[in-house]
């Protein structure tokens, strides 16, 4: 197992990757999670989810799409991730990581 993988695992920074999913008060993704339900599917699914970054098997959801109104009148594609998505790697987890290095 990687060293880095390991820090990037480790629960005092998925912790710090939580809080700061939960402070952006994000909108939900394609599974209709809202940020309320993320603890306790963490919780509940946690050594899953981690055995299967640890194989490298794990696969985040689809983004959902919706269209930003741009100010000349056009509009752009924004992609909004599940907030499951968002605390698991390459996310903000990954970011809180990177700051360990």
């Amino acid at each position: 197992m990687s060293e880095m993988l390991e820090k990037i695992l480790d629960k005092k920074n998925m912790n710090e990757a939580y809080k700061k999913v939960c402070a952006n008060k994000g909108a939900g993704g394609v599974d209709g999670m809202e940020i309320e339900g993320l603890d306790g599917y963490i919780r509940g699914n946690w050594d899953s989810i981690r055995e299967q970054i640890r194989e490298r098997s794990y696969k985040p959801q689809p983004v959902r799409r919706v269209e930003i109104p741009k100010p000349n009148g056009s509009k752009r594609e924004l992609g909004i991730p599940t907030v499951t998505s968002y605390c698991t790697p390459p996310n903000v987890v990954l970011e809180c990581c990177l700051r360990l290095s």
